[in-house]
């Protein structure tokens, strides 16, 4: 078996690594592919005979992809066009005189769910294309990206002769099934079709690439209790995307702004993650801008928070999850933080209660019940890698509908002492039913990657009376750092396939400013060396802030956006 078959192969797992060595693994491997992604961080591919890719003590959390589902609620139904976030945000303004920012010399790069090239929307006015290429993850009969091992690649010039072509998918097969890659494609930088008056994009003239996700593999749908019929994306192919979307700008000496349209409730929700590790990277060289949506989990009471007593060594809480008919199975995780330890019981909806577990440094239990077809196994890591708080990770096996109970114990060394406890349910696209906590927090809501501390971060609102939309994910993070940085329209916004709402809508719309900002700064020289972080400022200098509102907000961020204003700003007016 080749080592591409490998890598497609179901039959191997993937370990994310942020170490270039396989071999540094804790156990010997021999039937293995190692995907080098850059200096210090890579994949491996094992033999799923050689390792248990469901121990979470055996593999650490964070080796394991987690897995991102996309951030678009159901599409609407319009399909005119409607520029008014266009105008809201200020894009309209500086499109034309004397700015006349489109985006051109630009690179847009977009990890999601491929792209229908064929579209009017991604083509000069002479009929070619805009894409510079496609990498399709899925398909392994072409040539694969310089560097990388697996999928086949498209150019520009294979792209614009299937344009010519009759059959033109006979020649480029790579097609988005879905509508939400091209939907965010072509707000972020879809061509103006008929003078602007049926349609455009924020960045109408930048170029394009585009990275087709493979659909995670079925040993973490099973790992993560996903639905099979669910689109679902390994953080493993996130990071490949990555770095095919970087290399492109590398090869061309272009400024590069990565539009990142899905997220999911994974991790600590502090930006530790691998994925996010990797964005810090490409986010801080200069001419890259990386772009993360907020998620749409502010409303969808699937994270809770518990503060524990202060005066007391010990203090229990109860957490109540009403779990629905027909879910199969979900996970849960629960990050404590230091010094504060926290043991658990588990009481089902029939009345059985598990006996309380104070667990070891690293410890896994597995539980069943008498009158419950339950299982549930918990993992424990004391000292979680990436972040360094105490995991508890939950896996509900055929749950029985009802209320489940989970008493939280905090045990500290003193009276003094004194933390929190999150948990975290998957993102809704990943559970079955109504299945929630019953005392929620709408805060700390913000999908991963979007709590990565040197991307811009947009949540969402209804820009047709200003108003924050109830279920955009909400800040700070976990330990209180300023996410989200801004909000963006999000709500009925029109995309070549009709109006869609989301927060990958408004991390679309964003993308596309910043592909204006990125075209006055670096290609026209104002700025050659400008990255994520300097754009961010300017942006929220810009940004419309409300009277009575605190500022920096959970909800707004440093507020919204609005690039015409950002130029005010730069230009003392």
């Amino acid at each position: 078996m080749t080592d591409r078959e490998k890598i497609a192969s179901p039959d191997y797992v993937e370990i994310l690594s942020d170490f270039i060595q396989p071999e540094g693994l804790e156990y010997p491997i021999r039937d293995y592919v190692f995907q080098r992604i850059d200096t210090d961080l890579g994949i491996t591919y094992i033999n799923e005979n050689e390792v248990n890719p469901e121990n979470v003590r055996e593999i650490s959390y964070r080796s394991i992809p987690k897995i991102y589902g996309l951030m678009q609620n159901v599409p609407g139904e319009g399909l005119a066009f409607d520029p008014t976030p266009l105008l809201q945000s200020g894009i309209v303004q500086v499109q034309g005189a004397p700015l006349n920012l489109t985006g051109k010399g630009v690179v847009l790069g977009f990890l999601d769910t491929g792209i229908r090239y064929e579209e009017e929307v991604f083509r000069n006015q002479d009929g070619s294309s805009r894409i510079l290429g496609i990498w399709d993850q899925n398909i392994n009969t072409g040539p694969t990206p310089e560097g990388l091992l697996y999928g086949t690649e498209y150019k520009k010039e294979i792209i614009d002769a299937a344009l010519l072509s009759d059959s033109p998918r006979e020649i480029v097969p790579s097609y988005d099934e879905i509508g939400h890659g091209t939907a965010i494609a072509s707000v972020a930088a879809g061509s103006a079709v008929s003078g602007g008056l049926r349609f455009t994009g924020a960045a109408p003239d930048a170029d394009i690439v585009v990275v087709k996700l493979r659909q995670a593999k079925p040993y973490l749908r099973q790992f993560y209790l996903v639905p099979e019929d669910v689109p679902a994306y390994a953080e493993s192919d996130l990071i490949t995307a990555v770095k095919y979307l970087e290399s492109y700008a590398i090869s061309l000496v272009r400024p590069l702004v990565i539009c990142v349209g899905v997220g999911t409730n994974m991790g600590d929700h502090e930006g530790h993650s691998i994925l996010s590790g990797y964005l810090n990277t490409i986010a801080t060289r200069r001419g890259r801008v990386v772009v993360l949506c907020g998620g749409n989990e502010g409303n969808s009471a699937h994270h809770y928070v518990g503060q524990n007593a202060s005066g007391v060594i010990e203090s229990a809480e109860s957490v109540e999850i009403r779990v629905d008919e027909g879910e199969s199975g979900f996970i849960a995780e629960l990050w404590g933080n230091v010094p504060v330890s926290h043991a658990i019981s588990i009481r089902s909806p029939g009345g059985e209660t598990t006996d309380r577990v104070d667990f070891k440094v690293r410890e896994t239990r597995e539980f069943s019940f008498i009158y419950e077809k339950t299982k549930i196994r918990v993992d424990h890591v004391l000292v979680e890698q990436g972040s360094g708080e105490e995991l508890i990770f939950f896996r509900f096996i055929d749950p029985t509908p009802g209320v489940w109970t989970i008493q939280v114990t905090a045990m500290g060394e003193s009276l003094q002492e004194r933390g929190s406890f999150h948990i975290w349910l998957p993102i809704t696209e990943f559970l079955r039913g109504e299945t929630y906590f019953l005392r929620p927090s709408p805060y700390t809501t913000i999908t991963e990657p979007g709590n990565t501390r040197e991307g811009i971060t947009t949540t969402f609102y209804q820009d047709s009376n200003n108003s924050f939309y109830g279920e955009s994910g909400r800040g700070f993070t976990r330990e209180e750092n300023i996410k989200p940085d801004l909000c963006t329209p999000g709500v009925n916004i029109s995309t070549v396939l009709g109006s869609r709402t989301g927060s990958s809508m408004g991390a679309a719309l964003l993308s596309g400013i910043c592909a204006q900002f990125m075209q006055w700064a670096v290609v026209e020289g104002n700025n050659q060396w400008m990255e994520s972080r300097e754009l961010k400022r300017y942006l929220i200098r810009g940004a419309v802030r409300m009277p009575g509102v605190t500022y920096p907000s959970r909800e707004w961020g440093y507020g919204r956006v609005n690039i015409s204003r950002t130029f005010d700003v730069i230009a003392g007016v």
